[in-house]
């Protein structure tokens, strides 16, 4: 008997959250065989077990090169499912996204996972890494005429830095075309508000849907 859909989605997750480069593979193509979707294989299975990982990581039970394992296994598993996405799952086609940790702050687990997903959802993203200039945001945004800029950072000493890129977008005459996204462990909702960023998201799985809503997509 094939297993349940929810029982290859499990073993996607373990696949990431164990490291399982090589069978994340097999199981990916064992999940396609049974006919299921693709787009939650992605976000459920091993997106989702990209997220324990990430956790992990910041209760200190995992180290980065278990972190960069586990994303060795993401990656395997997304060069298997993503090419069986359908073109409605990828709805975000055209808008574009330039994305980075703040100035200051070297922590891009979670900038890479939300970069991870909005591209899954079809999103056109422009990633300029981490210890990002704050003028580069403004810089890159104006260049590829993007519709979000997002930001994200771990520490509290970098957080200014976001308020700063705000500033900066008004007084470069885009910031009326564009949506800013803030995201990070110190980040609050509040915090989102008090800079003027339309956009704020407690994970990468949150993201995707905050996005969309920010470009009026449904």
């Amino acid at each position: 008997m094939a297993a349940s859909k929810e029982e290859m989605i499990e073993k996607l997750y373990e696949c990431v959250v164990e490291m399982e480069d090589e069978d994340v593979v097999d199981v990916c193509n064992e999940y396609l065989e049974a006919g299921y979707s693709a787009y939650d294989g992605i976000m459920d299975g091993l997106v989702a077990g990209m997220n324990k990982a990430s956790e992990l990581y910041d209760e200190e039970e995992y180290f980065v090169t278990d972190v960069l394992l586990c994303s060795d296994a993401l990656y395997a598993g997304l060069d298997v499912l993503r090419p069986k996405l359908e073109a409605s799952d990828m709805d975000g086609d055209s808008k574009k996204v330039v994305i980075g940790v703040v100035e200051g702050d070297t922590h891009d687990i979670g900038k890479n996972l939300v970069k991870i997903m909005l591209e899954t959802a079809g999103f056109e993203m422009y990633d300029l890494g981490r210890d990002v200039p704050l003028d580069a945001y403004v810089e890159k945004a104006k260049e590829v005429d993007a519709d979000i800029v997002a930001m994200s950072t771990l520490m509290t000493t970098t957080m200014g830095g976001m308020r700063t890129v705000v500033e900066k977008l008004e007084e470069a005459g885009i910031r009326d075309r564009v949506k800013v996204m803030v995201g990070g462990s110190p980040i609050s909702r509040k915090f989102a508000d008090e800079i003027g960023a339309e956009g704020y998201s407690v994970n990468a799985v949150e993201a995707v849907k905050v996005a969309k809503e920010l470009v009026g997509i449904e």
